[in-house]
């Protein structure tokens, strides 16, 4: 069981692990909802102390369900354990002023409060930079520090361009079936974290860090993005066909879609050969893979109908034998199953109460990610985070004091 709302301590939280390769950094998380969250609970896992601050009406995504996990939302929970919570009301002068005192102290503080929003609390960079000119200051904003447009991720994919290049040709744009920019955001925002701590270990310098969705969208766009930038092509909408790679996407077997990877001609021989059909990899209009992207409307059901003779797992087993990339589209509990096949253990447990969670994406052999705490209630460690500022717990920060 966790804290609950009046801030006493349960078992599970009084106990922190500070092990890690973070270990020692004090993060002060100021931010909500996914990029910013998701971003210091990656940091958390790797043993950063952070604190999440959290306004009277707490995270927006506390209260985003369904589904829910004993009362409480997953979307929360996916995205903040390891983290210690603290309610603060910025327009109360006690609250305000522990805000301050968090920022004084911090290694790194995360925001993503819109474009000057901090600034008239004294916690903008300028205001933190004068008490505390060791900080790294990371500032996540959806359209960059000029824009006041709303950092929603579906607005990000709308003008990034991603769902011009999602879905059906002949239907309406789609978006990613998750928040994609948002985390690639997130993903942005540590990297850009780690890197100015890199650089104040060697110079004890800080810095800020900005990041926004729209230019991680456009970086995330790779191939398509660089279709643009580099030749000036405005790519188009292709269903699941891949711009430059033929086969490359889901194919209909007996009872089920197939997914293809075929990246060379050497796979495509392979395939081909397994599916019976011979003559088709000796085509020329086949033969190498820029034909194949040019000649995919004519390719297509000759492997469909080969396809056809048997199921997507009999394709699987052989295919898989062979060499040739492929895969069964899977549910999410299918792909949980599978990566626990490859031995991959995708589920890790936080916490006293053992809360589950997907596995730290990142694999280190001698500081791995640990997870001591599961997500907290709101205010939970009110008591934990004035014993710190008060200095009568020992302070985990670096350079940030």
């Amino acid at each position: 069981m966790r804290a609950g709302e009046d801030g006493a301590l349960s078992e599970e939280r009084s106990d922190e692990t500070k092990r890690g390769p973070l270990a020692g950094l004090l993060v002060a998380d100021f931010s909500r909802v996914l990029a910013g969250p998701y971003c210091t609970m990656l940091l958390a896992d790797l043993g950063a102390t952070v604190v999440k601050v959290e306004g009277p009406a707490g995270d927006e995504t506390r209260h985003w369900t369904p589904p829910e996990r004993d009362g409480e939302a997953t979307y929360f929970l996916s995205v903040n354990r390891g983290k210690r919570s603290i309610t603060l009301d910025f327009d109360e002068s006690a609250d305000l002023a522990v805000a301050r005192e968090l920022a004084r102290r911090a290694d790194v503080v995360i925001e993503n409060f819109r474009p000057g929003g901090l600034a008239r609390f004294g916690l903008d960079y300028d205001a933190v930079r004068a008490t505390n000119p060791a900080v790294v200051y990371a500032s996540i904003t959806g359209f960059g520090p000029d824009s006041n447009l709303p950092g929603y991720d579906v607005l990000a994919q709308a003008l990034s361009g991603i769902m011009s290049v999602t879905g059906e040709a002949d239907a309406s744009p789609a978006k990613a079936g998750v928040a994609i920019v948002d985390v690639v955001t997130g993903l942005h925002a540590g990297m850009g974290v780690l890197a100015a701590l890199r650089h104040r270990d060697v110079t004890g310098e800080g810095q800020r860090v900005e990041v926004n969705l729209l230019s991680s969208a456009l970086s995330a766009l790779v191939n398509q993005s660089g279709a643009y930038a580099l030749a000036g092509v405005v790519p188009q909408r292709l269903g699941n066909d891949h711009p430059s790679i033929f086969p490359y996407g889901p194919f209909p077997t007996a009872d089920g879609d197939l997914v293809l990877a075929v990246g060379n001609d050497r796979q495509f021989a392979r395939l081909c050969e397994v599916l019976g059909v011979p003559d088709v990899a000796a085509d020329p209009r086949f033969v190498r893979a820029p034909d194949r992207s040019v000649a995919r409307d004519v390719l297509r059901p000759l492997l469909d109908r080969a396809l056809a003779t048997r199921p997507a797992a009999e394709w699987d087993a052989m295919l898989g034998e062979a060499g040739v990339p492929c895969a069964r589209v899977l549910a999410m509990d299918g792909a949980f199953a599978r990566a626990r096949e490859l031995g991959l253990d995708p589920i890790v447990h936080a916490g006293g109460s053992q809360t589950p969670g997907v596995r730290h994406p990142i694999s280190l052999s001698s500081t791995p990610a640990k997870y001591p705490l599961a997500p907290p209630s709101r205010d939970a460690d009110r008591a934990w985070v004035l014993d710190l500022l008060r200095g009568e717990r020992d302070d985990p920060g670096g350079l940030g004091g």
